[in-house]
């Protein structure tokens, strides 16, 4: 976003959304007139980004209602829609790209076309392995990433993982996407599908400057509060991740929760004992493997139990889920969070978000 739309979805703007069809890389329309829905996203599901969207049947003389066409624009047989949320910044509108999404249902009721769509994670996941997937003696952890991924998403790998090779004896019989997050899991890494479509492969962090500062003002209409439930269910104080060497020697490798302002910090009140969560992966070789391995998942695991704030604010169209941003109100002055979940509307509303205290 420019610098100009940056300062304007500070306050009170007009917006407006458009959308284009894709099928096989073929454009089929752009321009579609979407009138309403919404776009949310929650980084601790499988396929994080779900789409609803209210188009009119007819607009502009142009039937949006897909019938039994196969090939039609908001039909559901492959066809991936790119998103733009528009800001008005003095007299035209910058569009600010929310991404590709996979229409996954539509259908026509009266003068409305309803669509929804999934993030392209998706086309992973139903695509189970008809035959063991098996590594060669060659394969890395990235050619076996990409090997179960492509060619329905290209994937592209951050410049800091180190790739290594994969031991022999390897196999997955069915979940395809469960195996792209087993080899992630083993070297400490996550992926997410880029606003341009592709599946980014990166190291598990919360590491980033502030992109946002968020202030509870009720003269703005936002409102930062606490969430208002907390669980010991599911939270952990150490991770620890189990492998073997080539002889067959049990390795172990842990991680401890030791963040001073962490409410799961080892040996503090939740627990003088270990909590731990264990996992085995035959993808982790050595120690060093196993305690990178450890302290990636340990990050996964914080984001699932920790504590939350929950926000009301104006749309801001450049937030993702994984965004830092500073968050003052409900008794923190400038504290660092990550979005975990958000929802955007696509016309005008509230937007609402889960921030995570960094």
């Amino acid at each position: 976003m420019s610098p100009t739309a940056l300062a304007v979805v500070q306050g009170s703007y007009t917006m407006a959304m458009r959308a284009e069809s894709w099928l096989g890389g073929q454009l089929l329309a752009d321009g579609i007139p979407v009138s309403d829905g919404s776009e949310n996203r929650d980084r601790s599901l499988s396929i994080p980004e779900q789409v609803s969207l209210t188009v009119p049947r007819r607009s502009g003389g142009v039937t949006w209602d897909p019938g039994t066409d196969p090939a039609h624009p908001l039909a559901a047989y492959g066809q991936m829609l790119r998103i733009d949320y528009g800001v008005d910044v003095g007299g035209q509108f910058e569009w600010i790209n929310r991404g590709w999404f996979l229409i996954t249902d539509s259908s026509c009721d009266g003068d409305t076309v309803s669509v929804t769509c999934a993030g392209l994670l998706t086309l992973i996941d139903e695509a189970k392995l008809i035959s063991p997937f098996q590594p060669t003696a060659t394969d890395t952890l990235g050619t076996v990433v990409r090997g179960l991924v492509e060619p329905a998403l290209t994937v592209a790998f951050d410049g800091s993982l180190v790739d290594r090779s994969v031991p022999l004896g390897m196999q997955w019989d069915s979940d395809r996407l469960g195996a792209v997050v087993e080899v992630l899991t083993a070297w400490g890494a996550a992926e997410r599908v880029t606003e341009d479509g592709y599946l980014l492969i990166e190291p598990v962090s919360d590491a980033g400057s502030p992109v946002l500062s968020i202030t509870d003002d009720p003269a703005t209409g936002t409102v930062v509060r606490w969430q208002g439930a907390t669980s010991r269910d599911g939270a952990v104080n150490c991770v620890v991740a189990q492998g073997e060497d080539a002889t067959g020697t049990q390795l172990q490798g842990v991680a401890y929760d030791g963040l001073g302002t962490s409410p799961y910090q080892y040996g503090g009140p939740f627990n003088p004992l270990p909590v731990p969560s264990v996992f085995q992966s035959s993808l982790l070789t050595t120690v060093a493997q196993c305690r990178t391995a450890a302290a990636a998942q340990l990050k996964l695991l914080r984001r699932q139990a920790f504590r939350r704030l929950q926000v009301t604010m104006v749309p801001h169209p450049g937030l993702v889920t994984g965004d830092i941003v500073s968050a003052t109100g409900a008794g923190l002055v400038g504290a660092s969070c990550a979005v975990e979940s958000l929802s955007l509307p696509y016309s005008p509303g509230e937007q609402s978000l889960t921030l995570r205290v960094l």
